[in-house]
């Protein structure tokens, strides 16, 4: 399966015990209602409404 792109929505711990806040980018894979997430090779088990995918920033100009 494809590794996809998300954003936390909510603030989530990782697996080295560091709490990545709302905003950060992930790298998703799996499906369903709880899947594996990644932060620069930390693992975020995240569920379903803890991110978003394909959300991105407006240009500062828009």
């Amino acid at each position: 399966m494809t590794p996809r792109r998300g954003t936390l929505l909510v603030p989530v711990p990782g697996l080295s015990g560091h709490v990545y806040p709302p905003g950060t980018e992930i790298v998703v894979n799996g499906r369903g209602s709880a899947v594996d997430a990644f932060v620069g090779g930390d693992w975020l088990p995240v569920s379903w409404w803890e991110f978003a995918e394909g959300i991105e920033e407006a240009p500062a100009d828009a």
